[in-house]
C-alpha cells in the first residue's frame, strides 16, 4: 500500500507536466474563433509563453482592416473665441471629443478624438469653417499587429484558465509553487499585452485630428512683412538668450574667479603658504 501512494505521488508531478505542456500546445493549435476572437481562418501567432516560435500572421481573408486615422489641419478664421462654438457644436454632432486645448491670444490649438466612421465628415465640417492655410493626413494600417495582439491576449487568458484549474489539483508544495508562479507570470503578461491591445484598439476606433485656429492676417499679399516679423521674432530670442547667458557670466563667472584669485593670492601670493611649506619641506 505504501509503495502504491508513493509511486502515485512520484507520477503526479510528471502527470501535470505532461498535462501542461499538452495543454499549451492544445491551445497553440486551437483557432482563435474557439476564443471569441474574429474569424482568423490563415492567422497565426508567437505565443511568448510557450517558448517556442509560431509564424507571425501573414494574411487577413475575411478579417476587417485596421486603420490608424490622423490628420493636422491650420484653418484662418475671423475669430477663434467665436468659432469655438462652431466647432463644439460639431465635435457633438459627430461624437468627437477635445482630448487638450491651448488656447492663446489670436489662436486656438485642439487635439480631436472622433470616431473612426465620422473622421472624413468631420474633416470636411473643419474645412467650411474657415480657409484651409496647412493640412496633413495619414492612413496607417496595423491589421497585423492588432489581430497578434488578440490572438496572443485570447491565448494567455486560456492558459491562465488552465493553470487556475491546475492549482486544485496540486498536492505537494512544490507543485503548488511551481503553477502559482506560472499563474502570476500569465497574469503579468496578460497585462502587458492588454494594455497595450486596448492602446492600439483606441487608436483604431478613434481617429485623431490635431486643429489649430488663426485669427490673424492671412499671410497672402504681406509675405515680406510677415518675414520681417519671423526675423524680428527670431532676432528677439535671439537677444533674450545672450541675456540669460550674460547674466550667468556676471552672476557665476565673476565670483568664481574672484575665489581663484584668492586662493592663489593665499597659495602662491604675498602669503605664499605652498611657496614657505615647499621652503621648510627642501631644508628637511
Amino acid at each position: 500500500m505504501k509503495r502504491c501512494i508513493g509511486f502515485s505521488q512520484g507520477l503526479f508531478p510528471a502527470l501535470l507536466l505532461m498535462l501542461m505542456s499538452a495543454c499549451s500546445k492544445g491551445l497553440l493549435e486551437k483557432p482563435m474563433a474557439d476564443y471569441g476572437a474574429a474569424s482568423s481562418q490563415a492567422m497565426a501567432f508567437t505565443d511568448e509563453t510557450s517558448g517556442g516560435s509560431v509564424p507571425a500572421l501573414v494574411s487577413l481573408p475575411g478579417q476587417t482592416q485596421k486603420l490608424v486615422l490622423r490628420a493636422e489641419l491650420q484653418i484662418h478664421v475671423k475669430d477663434p473665441e467665436a468659432s469655438e462654438e462652431a466647432l463644439t457644436t460639431a465635435l457633438d454632432h459627430y461624437g468627437a471629443y477635445t482630448a487638450s486645448i491651448r488656447r492663446y491670444e489670436s489662436r486656438r490649438h485642439y487635439t480631436i478624438r472622433v470616431p473612426a466612421a465620422s473622421y472624413e465628415p468631420l474633416l470636411a465640417e473643419l474645412h467650411r469653417m474657415g480657409k484651409a492655410l496647412k493640412g496633413f493626413e495619414s492612413t496607417e494600417d496595423v491589421s497585423l499587429t492588432y489581430y497578434d495582439l488578440e490572438g496572443r491576449l485570447a491565448t494567455k487568458q486560456e492558459l491562465l484558465k488552465t493553470f487556475q484549474s491546475y492549482l486544485g489539483k496540486a498536492k505537494t508544495i512544490e507543485e503548488i509553487m511551481t503553477v502559482e508562479q506560472r499563474i502570476a507570470e500569465l497574469l503579468y503578461e496578460i497585462d502587458r499585452t492588454g494594455t497595450e491591445f486596448r492602446s492600439l484598439s483606441d487608436q483604431v476606433q478613434y481617429a485623431t485630428i490635431e486643429l489649430t485656429l488663426l485669427g490673424r492676417a492671412l499671410p497672402s499679399g504681406s509675405g515680406l512683412q510677415e518675414r520681417i516679423g519671423d526675423l524680428w521674432g527670431s532676432f528677439g530670442d535671439y537677444l533674450s538668450r545672450a541675456v540669460v547667458v550674460l547674466l550667468g557670466i556676471i552672476m557665476y563667472g565673476i565670483p568664481g574667479i574672484l575665489v581663484l584669485l584668492l586662493f592663489y593670492w593665499l597659495l602662491f601670493g604675498k602669503i605664499g603658504l605652498m611657496k614657505k611649506l615647499w621652503h621648510i619641506v627642501s631644508k628637511k
